[in-house]
């Protein structure tokens, strides 16, 4: 039996919190003879009561972390991978839990992990797809993806995306101290680490789905720093090539 935790940031998701755990806890029912999947709620104090009410729904192998602030996607991720790496498991799951993953297609990124891949839910590739997202947020997604793999030398279609699968291996050769980002860069920054340390990068295509309750994280600010930071890590493999 393989065994996974499956990670989910939480801040004000309230609306859609009881569906999402209740179509994963349906997912991975299908998968138990093959994989043993334990969900991980990490809650930045949502002051609308999201962990309050995840928990309220008595699922088992769920459990939640409690974090005193909101300091960002990235801080709340590591959070959750300290935790599970005290334990046994052998794959992480980063996941969104505003219902734009589809927990159903969990399975396929399962079924691709090895112990020396990282494996990313692509949105811009075959068989990907983004249902409801205006024509800015696309322009933004496909642009930031382009850039980035145009800056690392990376030839991959969704280099941003949330939705992926992690072995413990690669974790535990990551000095979670060196993270540099906080937003969504964090995800980019994930696969450098991958890269850097021998790792493979597959990709799994997947449909992505707009939110239909609640408000986005995604600010400016948020885009700055990923755009910021790839640039620096693009000068610096020019530096190092040189």
């Amino acid at each position: 039996m393989i065994s996974v935790l499956v990670v989910i940031p939480t801040y004000n998701e309230s609306e859609s919190i009881q569906s999402l755990l209740s179509r994963l806890d349906a997912a991975r029912k299908v998968v138990s003879e093959m994989f043993s999947i334990d969900i991980l709620l990490v809650d930045d104090s949502s002051p609308d009561k999201t962990a309050q009410i995840a928990t309220s729904m008595n699922l088992s192998n769920f459990s939640v972390l409690n974090r005193s602030d909101k300091s960002g996607l990235g801080p709340a991720y590591l959070a959750g991978f300290k935790q599970g790496l005290n334990l046994d498991y052998q794959y992480f799951v980063e996941m969104d839990a505003d219902l734009s993953h589809q927990p159903e297609q969990l399975v396929d990124l399962l079924k691709a992990a090895t112990a020396n891949s990282l494996v990313i839910g692509t949105r811009w590739m075959p068989g990907g797809s983004v249902v409801n997202w205006p024509k800015k947020r696309r322009w933004i997604s496909k642009l930031g993806t382009r850039y980035a793999s145009f800056a690392l030398n990376l030839p991959y279609k969704d280099l941003t995306s949330g939705f992926r699968v992690l072995p413990r291996q690669l974790l535990e050769k990551i000095d979670f101290t060196s993270i540099e980002t906080r937003g969504y860069g964090f995800q980019i920054e994930m696969a450098l680490k991958a890269i850097s340390n021998g790792f493979q990068i597959k990709q799994v295509p997947i449909t992505f789905v707009e939110r239909e309750n609640g408000y986005s994280k995604m600010s400016m600010a948020i885009v700055w720093e990923a755009w910021f930071m790839v640039t620096i890590w693009g000068l610096r493999r020019l530096i190092k090539r040189r």
